[in-house]
C-alpha cells in the first residue's frame, strides 16, 4: 500500500493499529516514574499532532513517551518534587527549540560536533544503568511475575516475528499481568476500576518554576536529540523521502520541542519519535501522514476513557520490575552499541578520559552548586562529556600501552 493508494477507511484502520503499537510503551513509561497513563496518551496525540502542524503534514512519525527520561524524572522528583520536576522537562522541550534553530543557522554539522559518539554513547549507558536498583526492588516484590514478565519480553525480543518483535517490553507486560490475575488476584485492587467513570478528564498536574530542576534536566535531551536525527534518517529511508532537507531538520526537531513542552505543562512524560511506529511503517509499507495523525486522535480519545486508565493502573509493581530488568539494559546496550558502530577508540587516551569522568560523575551522583543553583546527575555528566569533547584536542591523543 502507499500513500496514493491507500483508501479512507484502510487509512483509518492502520491509523488505529500504529496507536496500539505505541500504546503499551507510551502508557508504561508513566507508570514506572509515577505518573498519569492518561495524560501520556493525551499528551502523545496532542504532541503529535503539533509535530504534524510544524512540519507541514509531510513526516509519517508518531510521538510517544520517552524512555530516555525515566531515570531523571524518578530522580528530579524526589529532589524537586513534581511542580518543579515538570518545569525541568519544560527546559527538555526548549533544549530541542534552541537546538533546531541552531541547526537551521549553522547545519546538522553542528550538532555533529557537539554531541559525538564519544558523549553519546556513554551517556546512554547512564540513563540505562543509573536506575537499574530500582527495577530490582520493583521486580523483588514477586519474581514469578517479575520473571514470567522478563522472560516472555526476551523471547519475543530474540524470537518474535513482525509487530511482536518491535514491542517485546509490551507483551512481557500482558504476560506478566495475565499471570497475576490468574495467580495473585487476591494481591490486586480492581476497585478503581468499578468505580471509575467511562467518560473521565485525565488529572493535569501543576508545574512550579525551579531553576534546580532546570539546570538538572536540560542536559539530559542530548541523547534523545540524537536520536531524533537518527529516526528522522530511517523514516527517510522508508518512505523513500529526504525529510532532513524537506521539511528540514530544524522543523521536526522544533515539532519534537513543542510536543515536549506541552507534554510537561499537561503534566505527562516527555515525547519522542516513536522507533516502534516507524518499525511498523516498515512493515506495513504505509507511509502516508495522515495514518499518524488517526493515530494521533485515537490516543486522544483513548485517554478519555476513565476505565481504560483504571485498569492500566491496577498492573502489579513486580510485573513492571521485570520489564525494567530487561528496558534499562538494554538502553545501556544502545549506547555500547553506539560507541562501537562509531568505532570509538578505546585506547585513546582523550576517549578513555571523555567516557571514564561520563560514568563516574553519573553514577557517582557529583552535584556542581552555584548558591541556590545545583547541577548533578545524567545531567551534569552529559554537559561534562560536551565541554571536555569541545576542549580535548584530538592532535594530543596518546595511545594507552596495553
Amino acid at each position: 500500500m502507499s500513500e496514493q493508494t491507500l483508501s479512507p477507511v484502510k487509512r483509518t484502520v492502520v491509523g488505529i493499529q500504529f496507536m496500539f503499537v505505541a500504546f503499551g510503551s507510551t502508557v508504561l513509561v508513566p507508570l514506572l516514574v509515577g505518573l498519569d497513563p492518561a495524560i501520556a496518551l493525551l499528551a502523545a496525540g496532542i504532541g503529535t499532532l503539533l509535530f504534524h502542524l510544524v512540519t507541514g503534514g509531510k513526516v509519517p512519525i508518531y510521538l510517544g513517551s520517552s524512555f530516555a527520561f525515566i531515570a531523571p524524572i524518578i530522580k528530579a522528583t524526589e529532589l524537586y518534587g513534581l511542580p518543579g520536576m515538570f518545569c525541568g522537562l519544560v527546559a527538555v522541550g526548549v533544549v530541542y527549540m534552541i537546538m533546531s534553530l541552531l541547526v537551521k543557522f549553522f547545519g546538522i554539522n553542528l550538532i555533529k560536533k557537539l554531541f559525538p559518539p564519544v558523549v553519546i554513547g556513554p551517556v546512554i549507558v547512564l540513563i540505562g544503568l543509573s536506575l537499574a536498583g530500582s527495577g530490582v526492588n520493583m521486580a523483588s516484590q514477586n519474581w514469578i511475575l517479575a520473571l514470567i514478565s522478563l522472560a516472555v519480553a526476551v523471547v519475543c525480543s530474540i524470537w518474535g516475528k513482525g509487530m511482536i518483535k518491535l514491542i517485546p517490553v509490551v507483551f512481557g507486560a500482558i504476560a506478566g499481568y495475565l499471570a497475576a490475575v490468574l495467580f495473585f488476584r487476591g494481591s490486586m485492587d480492581f476497585s478503581g476500576v468499578a468505580s471509575a467513570p467511562w467518560f473521565q478528564l485525565p488529572h493535569f498536574s501543576k508545574l512550579s518554576f525551579s531553576w534546580q530542576a532546570i539546570l538538572f534536566m536540560a542536559p539530559v535531551a542530548i541523547a534523545p536529540i540524537i536520536e531524533h536525527v537518527g529516526d528522522m534518517y530511517a523514516i527517510g529511508e522508508i518512505a523513500g523521502k529526504d525529510f532532513i532537507k524537506d521539511p528540514g531538520l530544524h522543523r521536526t526537531m522544533f515539532g519534537d520541542g513543542l510536543a515536549c513542552c506541552v507534554a510537561a505543562l499537561l503534566g505527562g512524560a516527555p515525547v519522542t519519535t516513536y522507533s516502534e511506529v516507524t518499525g511498523a511503517v516498515s512493515l506495513t509499507k504505509v507511509t502516508d501522514p495522515a495514518a499518524m495523525r488517526i493515530a494521533a486522535i485515537s490516543a486522544i480519545v483513548i485517554s478519555l476513557v476513565g476505565k481504560v486508565g483504571a485498569v492500566i493502573q491496577t498492573i502489579p509493581q513486580a510485573v513492571l520490575g521485570g520489564i525494567m530488568l530487561l528496558l534499562f539494559g538494554t538502553i545501556a546496550s544502545v549506547g555500547i552499541s553506539n560507541m562501537v558502530k562509531a568505532k570509538i577508540d578505546m585506547n585513546s587516551t582523550r576517549n578513555l578520559v571523555i567516557v571514564s569522568l561520563i560514568l563516574t560523575i553519573g553514577i557517582g551522583g557529583a552535584v556542581i552548586s552555584f548558591g541556590k543553583f545545583s547541577l548533578a546527575g545524567i545531567g551534569l555528566a552529559s554537559l561534562v562529556g560536551v565541554i571536555l569533547n569541545l576542549v580535548i584536542p584530538a592532535e594530543k591523543e596518546k595511545s594507552v600501552e596495553a
